[in-house]
Order: C-alpha cells, then structure tokens, then sequence
C-alpha cells in the first residue's frame, strides 16, 4: 500500500499538475503561433517575397549533381526566424498588457520592529 501512497502524492502534488496545465496551454499557444504564421504572415509576406526572386518552392533547391538539399534547410531557417518573431511580437503585445493593468496599490505599511520595540521600551517605562 505504501507505493501506491507515495506515487498518489505525487501525481498530485501542485508542481506536477501546474507541469502537466503548462504542457496543455503550451501546446495550444504553439498552435496559434503556427497557425498566425501558416494562414497570415506566410501568405502575405513571404509568398510574394519568393515570387520576386523566382523561389518559390525552396524544398526544390538542391546542388546539381548531389544530394544537398540546401532548400530544404533555407526554408525550414526561414520558418524559425518568422515563428520567433511573431511569438516575440507577441509576447511583446502580452508584456505591454501586463503593464497597462493597474496596479494594485500596497497595504500601508505598518510600523517597524524598532518602532515597534520603542514603543514597548517606553511603555515599560510609564509602568515604572
């Protein structure tokens, strides 16, 4: 019985619970990113962009005469700096949010422990 108490406190402790709600939200975070990238920014920034040059199938690329499909890593390169600008983009939109929401205001603070000890040193006093 001790093992199945011991790994039922540890299924459900908070840190792997918090783990397991940061996997999920995670998970569908990167699926907006993908899809803001695929559907929005693919289509109207890159697309016209390889058409100018006449790339417009980079996974085609490959050295003549060899099996280096230089394409294919450009395009995979181009893929990861357009989806780490977009998720700083909007991390950035999410940090400037944060920022904007006020700020609730600190309890006041109460008296310090020396104060706090004057006070008591002086009333040990009056009694005297």
């Amino acid at each position: 019985m001790g093992f199945l108490k011991e790994f039922k406190e540890f299924a459900v402790k908070g840190n792997v619970i918090d783990l397991a709600v940061g996997v999920v939200i995670g998970g569908a975070f990167g699926k907006i990113v993908t899809s803001l990238v695929e559907d929005l920014i693919t289509p109207a920034l890159l697309n016209p962009a390889l058409k100018a040059i006449n790339a417009e199938n980079l996974a085609a690329l490959v050295i003549p005469g060899t099996a280096i499909k230089y394409g294919s890593f450009l395009a995979a390169a181009i893929s990861f700096i357009v989806v780490a600008f977009a998720l700083f983009m909007m991390i950035k939109g999410i940090n400037k949010l944060k920022k904007d929401a006020p700020a609730e205001e600190a309890a006041p603070a109460g008296p310090t422990q020396e104060e706090l000890l004057i006070q008591i040193r002086d009333l040990l006093k009056e009694k005297q």
